[in-house]
């Protein structure tokens, strides 16, 4: 998918620029948006197969972005860019629809491991078999389609075939929390860090799940 469509949403120029020169090496064709407006604008003049969005940004921020981007285009694929302290709210993008997240500060290998990943190995699941992966693949569609059952399914379907690593329990924790089952989401987040300490998105999901009033035992 080296013609892919890539459109970079920072208001950092000098961002843009790092980013746009990372990916360079691969050949996709790159366009930049400095606030969440112009990059709206631009994708209801032209159609592109990847956001590279930042969360945190003057005027409209990161998520109302990724809610109206998918309203335009239901398919694009979306990477949050977030800041140390905005990691709650990538994992809150991510149920919203985008495909992963990118942590500030990266290296460009890391930008464009995860980029191609997303592009050309996700991109490539129509012709995979039955697997793991693919699952997974098939989870994110309907779950940024907000058919969340859907996608629950798919999600246990993947767990069945690799219990052993931790992102699809913590998925299936974000989509259970979703239909409001909290007890069996904070059950999952935990699975997740047990199979991986340092996953970060349970991490942040289980603290901010722990925090939430409905997770707290009544009153007697």
């Amino acid at each position: 998918m080296n013609n892919a469509n890539i459109l970079i949403v920072d208001d950092e120029k000098n961002i843009r620029l790092t980013i746009a020169q990372s990916l360079d090496p691969l050949g996709y064709q790159v366009g930049t948006a400095d606030n969440g407006e112009d990059a709206l604008l631009q994708l209801q003049s032209q159609e592109y197969d990847l956001i590279l969005l930042d969360l945190k940004m003057p005027g409209m921020n990161g998520l109302e972005v990724l809610r109206r981007a998918i309203e335009i285009h239901p398919d694009i694929k979306v990477i949050i860019i977030s800041a140390h302290g905005t990691i709650e709210d990538a994992v809150e993008a991510m149920k919203l629809g985008a495909v992963d997240f990118l942590q500030k500060p990266f290296t460009p290998k890391e930008l464009r491991d995860l980029v191609f990943q997303v592009l050309e190995i996700e991109s490539s699941k129509t012709n995979e078999s039955s697997s793991y992966k693919k699952e997974i693949n098939i989870a994110k569609k309907w779950r940024r389609k907000r058919q969340f059952n859907k996608a629950i399914v798919h999600v246990k379907q993947a767990i069945g075939l690799d219990p052993s690593l931790p992102d699809a329990f913590n998925m299936l924790g974000e989509l259970q929390e979703i239909e409001g089952e909290l007890l069996e989401a904070l059950k999952n987040y935990r699975v997740a860090l047990d199979l991986d300490p340092t996953y970060k998105p349970a991490q942040a999901n289980l603290k901010r799940a722990t925090q939430s009033p409905k997770s707290r035992p009544p009153l007697s």
